[in-house]
């Protein structure tokens, strides 16, 4: 366990305006820090209208006259906090990446050292990344320190002729994943760190996703920015959706027991009526657990209020006899279920395609009777609309949109009355992290075409024209 020795750490992570859901990842690291290395730890959010000289400001209250170090996690592939950890750096605090993709961050994108105007990498950013299971941190702020570093897994840094060195991870340990603070999170207030009431939590039952660890070869079309090179496709060998960098950051490392689940769920703070706060399940094929869970819960005295739900298509219509089980058993508790995210992600075949994501448009559809369907039976119990809350994947733009593909999206939208309940408020770009599926298909049709696409930080710009190779 900490001793009390006074020495903080801070852990930096991407946030939105104006919202109270807690962030898992860095609030379960800072815990495993805080009850196994000699640092108080909390998190920090900093959302895109904090600016460097407030952000620095507070970090300088906080550490007083320590040197600071400060770690930085689920970034979203913001530049400003790339920047602002090198800044960091410069004036004498200790960064650390760490989050999903934190190796491929620090390292860079493949192929960098003979195509200049790829990803460079963080690796200038910041002193050290760690990929892999949080409480590797321990090991590392233990032996801040000490020069060998050889025996810290998952440490990624420079050795002193500049060259970076990889140590191998450690596996998942649930030992370290059944505890959570939810007290540790501030935000940036008009008079410094303000502390973050969270208003929904996330349990973890799944590391990684199942359809994750669905490896094969598949094709991809051109996109449609390339002028005639329509109907060409690229072979590439995926695992799971092709935007997914997670999806290659983890793959899929099993389940956890339930007894660290339930324990996750003690975790959570209360409500005002005294049950505990809302939540969302972190596991992409929740419902045939689902039943037991609840159950399980409701022996426990745990409380539960509502559930969030993320599922694919597929694992919807494939668990429904799971998912009545469950509302069963919910009306009986006095629980509430909301599907709160569904990977639809697209109503068009030759996109889906394209994404990877083992569905047709027709699965989805089916999927969309179902859930209402669903509501009309148990309306008390569930909720899926975007009106109640869920906010369902739907990726828009994409590379491959043509007019007659948005005219097929647009015209099965309207047909089956998808803006009523389906569809959320706008629409999310299509991301291309230069570790993902996509990254790969991208650097391939650069070396056939002699083309390249303009890298933000570690985002690829597919949605501008590319430059034509000197």
């Amino acid at each position: 366990m900490r001793s009390d020795t006074g020495k903080k750490m801070a852990i930096i992570t991407s946030y939105f305006k104006d919202e109270t859901y807690g962030l898992l990842g860095p609030q379960m690291a800072a815990t495993i820090i805080q009850d196994h290395t000699p640092y108080d730890c909390i998190v920090i959010g900093v959302t895109r209208e904090d600016d460097t000289a407030t952000i620095k400001k507070v970090l300088a209250e906080y550490f007083e006259s320590q040197r600071p170090v400060i770690g930085f996690s689920t970034l979203s592939g913001r530049e400003d906090l790339f920047a602002l950890a090198a800044e960091l750096r410069s004036e004498g605090a200790v960064t650390i990446l760490a989050g999903p993709q934190a190796d491929v961050d620090f390292i860079g994108e493949q192929g960098r050292q003979d195509h200049p105007y790829r990803f460079q990498g963080l690796a200038d950013n910041f002193d050290f990344s760690l990929h892999g299971p949080a409480e590797q941190a321990i090991h590392l702020l233990n032996r801040l320190d000490i020069h060998d570093r050889s025996q810290i897994p998952g440490l990624l840094y420079k050795d002193p002729d500049g060259r970076i060195i990889q140590n191998p991870p450690k596996e998942w340990n649930p030992d370290y994943l059944s505890k959570v603070r939810w007290d540790n999170m501030y935000t940036l207030g008009v008079e410094g760190l303000t502390p973050l009431v969270v208003g929904m939590g996330q349990v973890l039952q799944h590391i990684g996703c199942p359809h994750a660890a669905r490896t094969g070869k598949r094709v991809i079309d051109y996109p449609a920015s390339i002028n005639g090179k329509q109907g060409r496709q690229i072979e590439l060998t995926l695992s799971g959706c092709s935007f997914c960098d997670v999806a290659v950051d983890k793959g899929f490392c099993g389940s956890l027991g339930m007894e660290t689940v339930l324990s996750q769920i003690r975790c959570l703070p209360p409500a005002r009526d005294g049950r505990k706060i809302p939540f969302e399940l972190i596991n992409e094929h929740p419902l045939p657990s689902l039943p037991e869970l609840l159950r399980e819960a409701a022996g426990r005295a745990d409380g539960i209020s509502q559930i969030n739900l993320t599922l694919r298509a597929d694992y919807l219509i494939a668990g429904v006899k799971h998912l009545r089980e469950a509302l069963g058993v919910a009306d009986e508790m006095g629980i509430y279920i909301l599907l709160s995210s569904i990977g639809f992600e697209s109503f068009d075949d030759i996109i889906l395609r394209n994404l990877n994501k083992g569905v047709t448009v027709e699965k989805n559809l089916q999927a969309i009777r179902l859930l209402r369907q669903l509501k009309e039976e148990y309306p008390h119990q569930m909720g899926y609309s975007s009106k109640e809350g869920a906010i369902h994947g739907f990726i828009y733009p994409t590379a491959w949109d043509t007019k007659e593909i948005t005219a097929r999206i647009q015209q099965t939208i309207y047909l089956y009355g998808l803006p009523n309940d389906i569809l959320p408020p706008h629409s999310t770009p299509l991301i291309i992290h230069h570790a993902s599926g996509l990254g790969d298909w991208i650097r391939e049709i650069e070396l056939r075409e002699g083309l390249w696409f303009k890298r933000y930080g570690s985002i690829i710009g597919w949605w501008e024209a590319p430059n034509r190779r000197q």
